[in-house]
Formats: structure tokens, sequence, C-alpha cells
């Protein structure tokens, strides 16, 4: 069955598990994988050569070799790293691979829209979606702690049916679709009162990359108590400043869960925090994540949660294809405010004053980036 165009409804009877880091995740997706007995589906963006892409290959190569049909669908550009000997095992054992959108010159921009999704579906019965690669910054095999903070949410239910559907759309499209510019008119599903087991899917693609941006702009605009977002590259777009600005002005609680010092593109960090003024002003709180590289993906607007490979930020919604969970799950909800709260502690937060007092270099890095980032945006748009 093909999804595209489709608005997923909200489903209950599902179980929600969220799960912290690559130690607690990687070990748990790979068992899945070794007791699957029918099917196996993985859709990464990153993929690369290292201990623990060797772990992954290894235990779909066995799979496979069993009898399983085990599919992999990766993004060419986030695949690039991903050595000829661990492609090739793969092929050897039985794994049907396909690569999204290889990079070719005559395609110019089109090159920028990459497979951003990350999920993997084990015998139509459970599905792990969150914001992992299979990189060693994800998960380094034996070792207590990753260098990257990450989520991924396991997930029960009526609901990996429709990530099933998700997944083979793209894998049958054999991505001969020319990407459209023109967001296709949605009717997203009114939300349900909270309830054990609720929860959709959530999806961007270049022809309908609104789903996602759409539900957030609604929850932000209906917030009561709290909004609490989590993002690795805060470049939002004007609305969702707007909103967050305005939940602030109403009295909710908004607060922000960013990179800090540690990130993989300093570049984006400075060109986002050219918003910080405007918004403190407003009433945000804003906190920088200290203790390693916070790449998660994930918002919490009163009891609803949205978790996924979403950054909400405007490269993401112009190129990608993205996929994130929303529940409103109360245990779901609990348990996503305790990892905000132990992470908000693991933060510095930034206020109006220590920004006003901050160094001329930075100031000037902030200027140079922002300006690039907003030059790069003006393209973007006049080519649409």
């Amino acid at each position: 069955m093909h999804a595209r165009g489709r608005i997923f409804p909200w489903r209950g009877g599902n179980r929600f598990e969220l799960l912290l880091d690559g130690p607690a995740f990687f070990p748990r997706m790979l068992a899945a994988v070794e007791q699957a007995r029918q099917q196996v589906e993985i859709e990464l963006y990153l993929i690369e050569d290292g201990r623990c892409s060797e772990r992954l290959v290894e235990a779909l190569c066995r799979a496979a070799e069993r009898g399983v049909a085990v599919r992999g669908l990766f993004d060419a550009y986030g695949a690039a790293g991903l050595g000829g000997a661990l492609r090739e095992r793969m092929q050897a054992a039985g794994v049907q691979l396909r690569w999204y959108n290889p990079v070719r010159w005559r395609r110019g921009l089109r090159n920028f829209h990459r497979d951003h999704r990350k999920l993997l579906l084990v015998d139509q019965r459970v599905a792990y979606v969150g914001g992992t690669g299979s990189t060693d910054e994800f998960w380094l095999p034996d070792e207590a702690l990753s260098p990257w903070h990450e989520a991924m949410v396991k997930i029960e239910g009526p609901l990996v049916g429709d990530w099933q559907q998700l997944f083979e759309q793209l894998w049958h499209s054999r991505f001969s679709w020319r990407p459209s510019h023109q967001p296709v008119p949605l009717n997203l599903p009114e939300c349900p009162p909270a309830g054990r087991g609720l929860g959709r899917v959530a999806y961007a693609d270049a022809a309908q990359h609104r789903d996602i941006l759409l539900s957030l702009l609604r929850a932000l605009r209906g917030a009561k108590q709290r909004v609490w977002l989590a993002t690795p590259y805060f470049l939002p777009t004007w609305k969702i400043r707007r909103a967050l600005r305005r939940a602030a002005g109403r009295g909710v609680e908004v607060r922000l869960l960013l990179a800090g010092r540690n990130t993989d593109h300093p570049p984006v960090r400075f060109a986002g925090q050219r918003y910080y003024p405007r918004l403190l002003k407003a009433g945000v709180r804003i906190f920088e994540y200290q203790p390693r590289f916070l790449h998660l993906k994930m918002v919490l607007v009163d009891d609803w949660v949205s978790v996924g490979s979403c950054n909400f930020d405007h490269w993401n919604l112009r190129f990608n294809l993205d996929a994130n969970v929303e529940a409103l799950d109360p245990d779901f909800a609990q348990a996503v405010s305790a990892s905000f709260i132990e992470d908000f502690g693991n933060s510095r937060e930034i206020t109006l004053d220590a920004w006003r007092q901050r160094p001329w270099w930075r100031r000037a890095q902030q200027r140079l980036w922002g300006w690039l980032d907003r030059l790069a945006v003006n393209l973007l748009d006049r080519w649409r």
C-alpha cells in the first residue's frame, strides 16, 4: 500500500517506551533483529564504517541467512561513509539494499533532498523510531556512555502497521518521483483526549512536507501549561518562533533544550543563536546542554509528545523526508518529562543579561553565520 498524500489517524491500543542513548536502544534493536522470523526493514540517513555498523550489519546478515526477508533503505549521501566491505557483505547474505537519491551533478539542487528518517521494523509487530544513525557517535559496543545524546521510541500495537505503510511507500517509489515544492493542503485529524496507548505517525516528504510542521504549530498554539522543545539544530521557521513567543506571552512555560559547545556543526549553532534575544525578551527560557552533543529531537506540549527525526528547522522542512511518532499517552508523556527535567539539570541556562555581555568575537561569529543562513534561505525561496 502507498501512503503518499495520506494523513495517518490517531490509533489506540499501542505501547510506547522511551529509550535514551545508544547503550539503551541499540542492544534492544539488535536483539529484535536476532529474534525476527519473517521480515526486517531498516531505514537510516546516517550509516558509516565502525564498530556500531559492524554489529548492525552482522545482525542483518544473520537474519537474511536464516531466511528472514531483510530490506535496507539508506540515504545515498548519508551512507557515503559505509565502505564496500560492509555493503558487499550485506548483498552476499541476501539483504535487499536501496540507496535514496544518489548524488548526481545533473540533478543540481535536487541533490539536497535527503531521506532523514530513522526506522526499524521487525515482523510487522514492533517499530523503533527516533533520531539515531549507525555510527560510533551513537553507540560504541561495550561502552556505558555514547558520545551523542539521542532518543528512540519502541512502539508495539496497531501503529506499527502505519509505519510499515510509510516504509513501503518509499521502498516501492524507486525514487523516480520529482519532488514538489508546493505544499499539499492538509486536514490534520483532531487530537482526541489523552488516553493510554494513543499515537499517530506524522511524516514529511517533498510532496507533503507540512504534516509535522502543522501538527507542531497546532500544539504550540493550543498549549496551556508547558512547551518543552529539544533540537540539535535551532533554525526554526518564523511561524514556529512566533508561536513560541506567543505561548510564553500568555503564561505558558516555554523551554528550549539546545546543543551547547559540543556540536558537530558550530556554524549552525551560531546562526540559530541570532534568535535568542527576541525569544528571551518574550519570556522563553533557553538551555544549552553541556555534557555531550544533544542530538535528540523531542517536543512535549502539555501531554502531547512528538519524537523522531525532524529537527523542526527550515532546512529539514524544505528538503528532508522525516518521520515522528506523536503520542497522547500519559505514561509516555511522564517519561518524556522526566528526560527533559534531567537534561535541563545538565544544561546552562542562557539569560538575557549574560547574552548581552558575550564577547565581541562571539557576536561577530553569530552575525556572520546568521547572515549566511538568511542569504541561503532567500536564494532557496527564490528557486522554489
